[in-house]
């Protein structure tokens, strides 16, 4: 009888602590079990140069969403960006989507600046008005080498 009741004592934490280790996974990876409080939306870009997926995505900001998948769009050879956006966040169709950087040297994100227009997006749609991330090695080359533009004058 004592033996029994100290394995099940055993049996009752291992079950509780599976449960646990369970459920902090679910949390700490940000996974959603039960409906998906996002919708996607889709954004072309000429360059999405050290945008990865898992990147966030803000207004003003705020995080909104974050960077689901980066492709590439076959037809006109420019990156294809899906992002996943809260779905109390509602956003114009004449809404911008601009690659930004972190700090100095830091992650890349999307900043969405929203649009003055009535008509919103619906979940899938397009965000239309892109602008690529700003390239500084391309800068910093034209600062030390000079303007290839002004050689030729």
């Amino acid at each position: 009888m004592k033996k029994s009741s100290l394995e099940l004592t055993v049996g009752i934490f291992v079950i509780i602590g599976l449960v646990c280790v369970g459920y902090l996974t679910v949390k700490l990876g940000k996974m959603e079990l039960l409906g998906d409080h996002y919708y996607s939306l889709n954004a072309k870009f000429n360059s999405a140069t050290g945008l990865k997926p898992g990147s966030n995505v803000e207004i003003a900001g705020v995080k909104v969403g974050q960077v689901e998948s980066i492709g590439l769009d076959p037809v006109m050879k420019i990156a294809m960006v899906k992002m996943k956006i809260e779905k109390g966040i509602e956003l114009e169709d004449d809404a911008i989507a601009s690659v930004k950087t972190s700090g100095l040297i830091g992650d890349k994100f999307i900043m969405i600046t929203p649009g003055g227009s009535m008509e919103t997006l619906s979940p899938g749609g397009m965000i239309t008005e892109t602008e690529p991330a700003l390239d500084i090695e391309d800068l910093v080359s034209k600062y030390v080498f000079g303007d290839k533009k002004d050689k030729k004058e």
